[in-house]
């Protein structure tokens, strides 16, 4: 069945092309009506169709939103995707509200005349069978031997990687694990999935490309015996029917991490192994955020850039209110413009905005895959992406191959290249030695920055208090650190139990085995799923159903559904009632957040081979880490900072010695510092680059001049200039500003209309001339940068610098108005005197404190009640900061605005932590040296008007710097 609507004469033609191919009995006209004046000349339009080829009309008409009062958002909407201002957007709009969802009785008014075309859309509603339910989808067989059946083929492969994980003498728990396994996956016909997921991980091996299963896939034997997980199930006692189960009858689903640089050569082969028809990628519905629809609806509304800007810098992720930020903006919020930028902005928060590309989901089909859901073409030749997202592909029980960038194996995989390169040790993940106590004491001193799921801020703060001592610890620390066990109230339970500060204690000694690992506290999915199968007799099947009604965070309440059957079941076992109804109080709190511990343990292990390669070879996991960015929690200038103060010598750009990728250089003393690459100079061309190294290849390059670079190597004028502005040819022209000039000089003469510059090797060459230069004007004589200013001359070309850091430009005049270091707040000691001595006020334990740094990060967590934390930094080391909500949202424009922040509070120290717990922000360069803070008073300093945070960089010009904002 096919309904042409009828608008203007062109209906006419489809009816001739289409009626062919239909015919009437499956062909409708689509009778338009919204109460405008066209709708006559339509109906008049449909009825000479409606005779003409005997045709039956039907009620059409066109659904915009579901409620009148959603017109002007939908006119905005338009606006947005026209690229037009609302007041230009002329007949792209609708004339009225008259395309929302009616009421049965004003459709029957809207078609009174020809009520006909109403019954004909009820008895095509009846006549239509179509439902998604009725989608076959196959997933494809994959290629075996000759004599083999798919799953004579699985079984055999798991076989071989079963001998080669456990030896000839294969365990008889992991035999029986494994043959149960296999037989649930012939049951279920998902041998396929499998040999495909061996197939993509035998391709990374092959090309040297490092690879790791994640999630509920390390629940499962047969995985691990594929080598797709690197988790011994059996061995962490983790429960398979979180990965698969009879019950849930849905497909499996396997997130293989890959190194992140070389995603693009996996999923390059995953479409020409399959072909881009039984081949394509998951799209992902990316949605409108406070930002993003404040910044749209400003610009259709007309408001000034420069005020939306300003307001949505204010904003942050999850912010629920425009007005705040207005306010804060210090604009008009409350008159007729930006009330109804407030308005449209809040309305159009959590729309879908646009369609993106998931991040690695596959489906792969043995029919075409435009046969079961709709695709289009990707921006990349020969890419097909379905118009689906993840979550519509796993309401349609289809297989998704998720193929997932992860930078920290890009980073290993780069480390341990290096060490073979330039210090002859071969090493790899598998042959990482275990439980190296240097690691575990690195991590008690929370000294993490780079390391994989180990570098957070609420994880540094968490190692002082754990006290890793071997790798389960760290396969907790990881889980433990998550919303679920914050939200269930399991974290301090642990912690006090694992330091002796309370007793252990169990519901029932039936479910010792379950909770000992965790001391009686569940932490993990796994541990919940075994809690109800051994208390309340659920079976697998069942125990998954509790994970995922917990996990169901869409249904509020699907989780007490289980009380009575879990309370019930256990009362009856003889639990004591408090018990039963306190393990299912601990079930209910891991809501939406519950962690698997398969997943847990397949993180733990890079976290410790990146925590290893960081402790024993600090230089090598630097420089791997600043070429696999971006990846991590942190910005290549807190990398390198922190990589300085643990004594990594950072060498600056060279156009002499740098490469593309920073690398590792030699030093006298026979060890080695980083030399920074070109991948870090903001603006420079690959081409650039390769033409740079092309020449150092034949020819010294030490032997040019600045302006040389340009005639003899063939580097373009905005080039040359880059290279001498971020100290690159530093070794030419010590002087930075009289090596911007020479080597911008061809780029002024082409810009006054002058032929192009002439080298001076030319020069000698060329008698004419060499007799003219004489004429040439001298080289304006220019001062040469100081220390301070070329730090910020780096932070602008380069985003760091290897000659120090911002702060220590404003360190004088901050100690001079009594604001300390990092180094000294940690320590608490002021000038070498001990906390709490004569003469020295403060960095005991709730004591006043004032303190100014780089904001490198702020998060705004969901679970902490809309407390925030932010991470200052300085030339001496990190701070971490609260601000409840009443600070937060006193000094708003500040605390979200500024690259440089000023705080006071009291001194939070516990288990090695030390917080500030903030109760005033401030501007530190607003303060007036006439009102020097005092230690022990609250005493406001003097502040300017806040109008710009940041601080000021080279030739006046600020200079933001990067963080990392309420993600």
């Amino acid at each position: 069945m096919l309904v042409v609507p009828v608008l203007d004469e062109t209906a006419a033609g489809l009816v001739e092309l289409l009626l062919p191919a239909f015919g009437p009995s499956q062909l409708f006209l689509g009778a338009v009506r919204h109460e405008i004046p066209e709708d006559r000349r339509r109906h008049v339009l449909m009825a000479d169709l409606c005779k003409r080829y005997h045709l039956r009309s039907v009620a059409t008409p066109e659904l915009l939103y579901h409620h009148p009062d959603r017109q002007r958002l939908q006119d905005v909407l338009t606006s947005i995707r026209h690229g037009v201002k609302l007041r230009e957007a002329g007949t792209r709009l609708r004339p009225n509200n008259r395309y929302a969802l009616s009421h049965p009785a004003q459709m029957r008014q809207r078609y009174q005349d020809i009520p006909e075309a109403l019954s004909t859309g009820l008895e095509l509603l009846e006549r239509a069978e179509f439902g998604l339910e009725m989608l076959e989808y196959r997933y494809p067989e994959e290629p075996i031997p000759e004599g083999y059946s798919s799953e004579g083929r699985l079984r055999e492969l798991c076989r071989h990687g079963a001998h080669e994980r456990y030896g000839e003498c294969m365990p008889e728990a992991v035999r029986l694990q494994l043959e149960k396994e296999l037989s649930l996956i012939r049951e279920l016909r998902y041998e396929g999935y499998f040999l495909t997921m061996y197939e993509i991980v035998a391709f990374c091996r092959s090309q040297g490309i490092l690879c790791q299963g994640r999630g509920s896939a390390a629940n499962s034997v047969v995985c691990y015996s594929l080598g797709i997980t690197a988790v011994d199930p059996v061995r962490m006692q983790l429960l398979f029917e979180r990965f698969l189960s009879r019950e849930r009858a849905e497909p499996p689903d396997i997130d293989l991490d890959i190194e992140h640089q070389r995603r693009e050569e996996v999923i390059t082969y995953v479409y020409k192994r399959y072909g881009r028809r039984h081949a394509a990628m998951v799209a992902n519905t990316i949605r409108y955020r406070p930002k993003s629809a404040l910044r749209d609806v400003g610009k259709v509304l007309d408001i000034p850039q420069l005020h939306v800007e300003r307001a949505a810098r204010l904003l942050g992720h999850r912010s629920e209110s425009i007005e705040p930020a207005l306010r804060d903006a210090g604009l008009p919020y409350d008159s007729p413009p930006y009330l109804l930028l407030r308005e449209l902005a809040e309305q159009l928060c959590d729309v879908p905005r646009h369609l993106s590309i998931h991040p690695g989901g596959f489906l792969l089909g043995a029919e075409e895959v435009a046969c079961i859901v709709p695709v289009e073409n990707g921006r990349m030749p020969g890419r097909t992406v379905i118009q689906w997202d993840k979550y519509d592909i796993e309401e349609m029980n289809l297989f998704k191959v998720d193929l997932l960038g992860l930078g920290a194996l890009t980073q290993l995989r780069m480390g341990f290249e290096l060490l073979h390169r330039h210090l002859g040790v071969d090493i790899s993940m598998a042959s990482i030695p275990a439980n190296d106590p240097v690691v575990y004491e690195m991590l008690h001193r929370a000294d993490t920055v780079g390391v994989f799921q180990l570098e957070s801020r609420a994880q540094m703060a968490m190692l002082p208090r754990m006290l890793p001592k071997q790798f389960y610890d760290l396969v907790i620390e990881i889980s433990i650190v998550r919303p679920g066990p914050i939200a269930g109230g399991m974290v301090h339970p642990y912690l006090k139990r694992r330091a002796g500060e309370e007793e252990l204690s169990y519901p029932h000694s039936a479910l010792i085995p379950v909770l000992e690992r965790t001391l009686g506290v569940p932490i993990f999915q796994e541990q919940v799923m075994r809690v109800a199968m051994i208390a309340a007799d659920y079976t697998p099947g069942e125990a998954d159903q509790l994970r995922r009604d917990m996990a169901a965070w869409r249904r509020h309440g699907v989780i007490e559904r289980h009380h009575d059957r879990i309370v019930g079941r256990m009362i009856t076992k003889g639990i004591e009632p408090r018990f039963a109804e306190q393990v299912f109080d601990q079930i209910r709190g891991f809501g939406e957040y519950g962690f698997p511990e398969s997943h847990a343990g397949g993180f733990a292990l890079i976290a410790y081979a990146t925590a290893w390669l960081r402790a024993r070879y600090p230089v090598v996991f630097t420089c791997a880490l600043l070429n696999a960015w971006p990846m991590g929690f942190y910005s290549p200038a807190t990398i390198v900072e922190d990589a300085r103060r643990h004594g990594v010598e950072m060498l600056p750009l060279c156009i002499v010695y740098s490469a593309w990728d920073c690398v590792l250089a030699s030093r006298k003393d026979g060890g080695f510092a980083v030399r920074i690459g070109f991948r870090y100079l903001k603006g420079l061309r690959r081409s650039e680059y390769d033409r740079l190294e092309a020449f150092r290849r034949r020819e010294d390059i030490k032997t040019l001049s600045p302006a040389e670079l340009q005639s003899e190597i063939g580097l373009s004028a905005a080039a040359v200039e880059l290279l001498a502005e971020a100290g690159a040819l530093d070794l030419l022209e010590a002087n930075r500003r009289r090596a911007v000039w020479r080597g911008g000089a061809r780029h002024h003469e082409q810009a006054a209309g002058n032929e192009a510059a002439v080298s001076p090797r030319r020069i000698l060459r060329d008698p004419i001339h060499a007799l003219l230069r004489g004429f040439e004007q001298p080289t304006p004589e220019f001062d040469a940068p100081g220390p301070e200013e070329q730090i910020l001359w780096d932070y602008e070309f380069t985003g760091h610098s290897t000659a120090g850091h911002p702060m220590q430009r404003f360190r004088e005049f901050l100690a001079s108005l009594g604001l300390r270091t990092a180094e000294e707040v940690l320590s608490g000691t002021d000038n070498n005197r001990k906390a709490g001595s004569v003469g020295n006020p403060g960095y005991a334990d709730n004591n006043h404190v004032v303190y100014a740094g780089m904001v490198i990060c702020r998060q705004r967590p969901s679970t902490a009640g809309g407390v925030v934390f932010i991470t200052l930094e300085d030339e001496t080391g990190f701070i971490n900061l609260i601000l409840r909500t009443s600070v937060f949202e006193a000094f708003r424009p500040l605390v979200v605005g500024s690259s440089v922040l000023g705080v006071e509070g009291k001194i939070q120290r516990a288990d090695g932590v030390v917080h500030i717990l903030v109760e005033r922000c401030f501007n530190p360069f607003g303060l007036r040296k006439t009102k020097k803070t005092s230690h022990n008073s609250k005493q406001a300093s003097q502040l300017q008007d806040y109008s710009d945070p940041d601080y000021i960089g080279r030739d006046g010009r600020p200079v933001r710097v990067q963080s990392r904002d309420f993600q």
